[in-house]
């Protein structure tokens, strides 16, 4: 891994990504999202404060754990100034989000759970399948795959 001198204050795309090992388009888009970002050059060309690598880290991080980039961008803009996220940011944070981590972690046990009946019948019925419509309110009143307003019966042509 390339070492960036301390006299250097700011870092290009190329720099960014090495150290950081997201992708030049990963940090186009995290920019590009409000997650991280850079001043440019008289040249055009991206240029990154150090502090970007220790963001970069943080959203890595928060993704791995299935935390949503919307909710991501939400935290770090909470920080005073923009600040760099530190050790004590990121257990605030892993401690709010434990929750939702938690409740996706049932709901993809309850989908486990239920993948063998769904393959055992292979109807996909909105009637028993949780996996076509999982938590379904409608189900207990009627089936089928779309639920359409009741509607008069139209009169055919012959008829008329």
């Amino acid at each position: 891994m390339p070492q960036i001198p301390e006299k250097v204050h700011e870092l290009t795309v190329g720099q960014l990504s090495a150290r950081s090992g997201a992708a030049v388009s990963a940090l186009h888009f995290y920019e590009a999202k409000g997650l991280i970002s850079s001043r440019r050059t008289s040249g055009n060309q991206r240029r990154y404060s150090r502090d970007a690598l220790r963001r970069v880290a943080f959203v890595r991080a928060a993704q791995r754990v299935g935390i949503p980039l919307a909710t991501i961008r939400d935290a770090l803009a909470e920080l005073p100034e923009e600040r760099t996220p530190n050790r004590d940011d990121w257990a605030r944070l892993s401690r709010a989000w434990r929750s939702e981590l938690d409740e996706r972690i049932r709901q993809l046990g309850r989908l486990r759970d239920h993948l063998t009946d769904c393959i055992g019948c292979g109807c996909l019925s909105l009637d028993t399948c949780v996996l076509s419509n999982p938590d379904d309110v409608f189900g207990e009143r009627m089936t089928g795959s779309r639920l359409y307003p009741e509607r008069p019966a139209r009169a055919r042509t012959s008829d008329r």
